[in-house]
């Protein structure tokens, strides 16, 4: 039997040259996308912070790890998303380890 709602967790790095309003208003963005189709437990911004090789000619991005539960299929969708926005260097979703 498919499971019918698991825990997720979504590493974001964002593009730094936004500015501050920028980054808040993508972080808003997905926040809201994510409530809107899963359930959002909780959002932990980690700041601007050294990356550990250039992507796209930079060196720092914006951390923000998502944690939220869904259905098996929202993950995808929000990857296919984060993919196709030019202001997201990298993410990366994974199932969450039960502690």
């Amino acid at each position: 039997m498919a499971k019918v709602k698991e825990t997720y967790e979504l590493m974001v790095i964002f593009n730094t040259k936004l500015g501050e309003e920028g980054i808040k208003e993508l972080v808003e963005k997905f926040k809201e996308r994510i409530e809107r189709h899963a359930t959002l437990n909780s959002v932990d911004e980690w700041g601007k912070r050294k990356l550990a090789y250039e992507i796209e000619d930079e060196t720092e991005g914006y951390y923000v790890l998502y944690n939220f539960e869904s259905t098996p299929d929202y993950p995808v969708e929000i990857e296919r998303r984060l993919n196709i926005n030019e202001n997201v260097l990298r993410s990366l979703v994974t199932v969450a380890v039960a502690k």
